[in-house]
């Protein structure tokens, strides 16, 4: 990635990291989106208005903010790029706690461990976004463990 990257750059790397259509999805053409850069110039964090979209990983991936989680999320088919809870862990997803294996109904085919994901109600609602622990198969198969490390939840938005 370029130091002067701009949003047609955002939007292939959001491509490339998250499928076909988050990239216009996080940062849609008729948007200007802000870019925070390091003291160096490396671009550090995406935020338009006062909502942070995603920031950029030192590994050079985007790590999702509430906001980027939800337009990422009403891009994406169900349930690409999401660990769906039920209401047994809603409230405690949504104050920021961790998403345990026994306690997701669906995930996405794709995910991997590391993977940037959106963990969502399964009435659509999105609840955090964090860094899944397990792969999809790991989070369907395990009845302990932790899924995803939540980063940010809407009770901290």
């Amino acid at each position: 990635m370029t130091d002067r990257a701009g949003p047609a750059e955002l939007r292939r790397i959001a491509d490339y990291q998250f499928g076909a259509g988050a990239g216009e999805a996080l940062f849609p053409p008729e948007e200007s989106p802000t870019i925070t850069r390091t003291s160096s110039g490396r671009p550090q964090q995406v935020h338009l208005d006062d909502d942070r979209l995603v920031s950029f990983g030192t590994d050079g991936r985007f790590t999702l903010g509430l906001e980027g989680g939800r337009r990422l999320a009403g891009a994406l088919p169900a349930p690409a790029g999401r660990v769906v809870v039920d209401d047994e862990s809603e409230p405690f997803v949504r104050d920021g706690k961790n998403v345990f294996a026994k306690f997701v109904l669906d995930v996405g085919d794709e995910i991997r461990p590391g993977d940037e994901v959106v963990v969502a109600h399964e009435r659509g609602d999105v609840l955090a976004v964090g860094r899944a622990e397990l792969s999809a198969d790991g989070i369907r198969d395990f009845e302990t463990g932790m899924a995803v490390k939540v980063r940010e939840s809407a009770a901290s938005a």
